[in-house]
């Protein structure tokens, strides 16, 4: 097991080191909050023990407070115990929420220490397992290819905010001329999200190729989903079912997608209801549209119409409209890959949520 130890003062990372390494952890010391991150960038650690405070004469916490918030954004489940001569209930509750999963007060009690540092290693040797499972059952039900149907070009994108995320994506061939069409989002993120979203993803490869309405479809899947569904936990969907140029849809909940015509005319596909796992009783409509060549139909989660800038502003769906407007003679991969480039560009690259993204144009 390796871990790394933080502390601007030599004496007491020698102690923790000599401590740590006779229960044969391999040790790694950082004496400032920059080479810490320097550390957790060039390499994986099993946990980290770290002081909150580097600078003399700082008793406040704040430059650990500071570290911690950075320490998550590099790595998300990391087990992390802070240590401080200046404990106070106050900072220890504000780590907590911050990141830490202990807190232990200076001078420690080797014991104590120990005793805290294995059940951290421990909890989070298991959690990342957890996780890699996670990742791995939600990459295998991602669609291995596109399928595609004569006089339609699809592409797609999906990015998780982290390893794993709870956007859904996939494409269903129904038929020679025939393809189901899903884009939700989960509510949270993380590992729930995405055990949400593959139960649903099951549940619509089950019932798909059976289901000729997307309005009885979706309401069978809300009456699952409401079943089996925590309090305050939901889904939004949109299921669309593109047969030759003719789309049915149903949209529970999801950001419409937009359809822009070769003429520039815009369009949103709002028809369906409420989102997925909070009304079991819910009626759903049917939507439909005829597609013409050159319409361009794009779907998305919140991640792309959300996505934020240095100064909070969001990408917005006005700005996402006016772009496939303007790019809508582009094909299927290029557009894509063009509204891709502009939302990573507006957020400096760091998005905020779970971002997909599918666009089918019609030839």
């Amino acid at each position: 097991m390796r871990a790394l130890i933080a502390d601007d003062q030599p004496d007491v990372i020698e102690a923790l080191r000599l401590l740590l390494k006779q229960e044969g952890y391999q040790i790694e010391t950082a004496s400032s909050p920059a080479a810490v991150l320097d550390n957790l960038s060039a390499g994986e650690f099993d946990l980290l023990l770290m002081d909150m405070n580097y600078a003399r004469d700082t008793t406040s916490g704040q430059e650990g407070l500071n570290l911690l918030r950075s320490v998550r954004q590099l790595d998300s489940e990391l087990p992390v115990v802070v240590m401080t001569a200046w404990g106070n209930i106050p900072l220890a509750v504000e780590a907590m929420r911050v990141g830490a999963q202990d807190f232990v007060e200076k001078p420690w009690d080797n014991s104590h220490l120990l005793s805290t540092v294995r059940r951290q290693i421990d909890s989070g040797t298991a959690q990342r397992d957890e996780l890699r499972e996670a990742v791995a059952a939600q990459h295998a039900l991602l669609p291995k290819r596109i399928p595609q149907i004569p006089g339609c070009d699809v592409s797609t994108a999906w990015t998780p905010l982290g390893k794993v995320g709870g956007d859904y994506l996939d494409l269903l061939r129904l038929g020679e001329h025939s393809l189901g069409i899903c884009v939700g989002d989960a509510s949270g993120k993380g590992v729930p999200a995405a055990l949400m979203m593959s139960n649903l993803q099951a549940a619509v490869r089950a019932l798909a190729p059976d289901a000729h309405f997307t309005d009885s479809l979706t309401g069978r899947l809300n009456r699952i989903l409401c079943a089996n569904t925590a309090p305050n936990k939901f889904i939004t969907l949109f299921y669309g079912i593109l047969e030759g140029r003719r789309l049915t849809y149903t949209n529970a909940g999801h950001n419409p997608p937009m359809l822009v015509r070769a003429s520039g005319e815009q369009l949103r596909l709002e028809q369906g209801g409420a989102l997925l796992g909070v009304f079991p009783d819910w009626v759903y409509q049917q939507g439909e549209v005829t597609l013409a060549p050159g319409d361009r139909l794009v779907l998305f989660s919140d991640g792309i119409s959300e996505a934020e800038n240095a100064a909070g502003d969001p990408f917005a769906d006005d700005r996402l409209l006016s772009m496939i407007t303007a790019n809508r003679t582009l094909d299927a991969t290029a557009l894509r890959k063009k509204i891709v480039s502009a939302v990573s560009d507006f957020s400096a690259g760091s998005l905020q949520d779970d971002a997909t993204l599918l666009v089918i144009a019609i030839a």
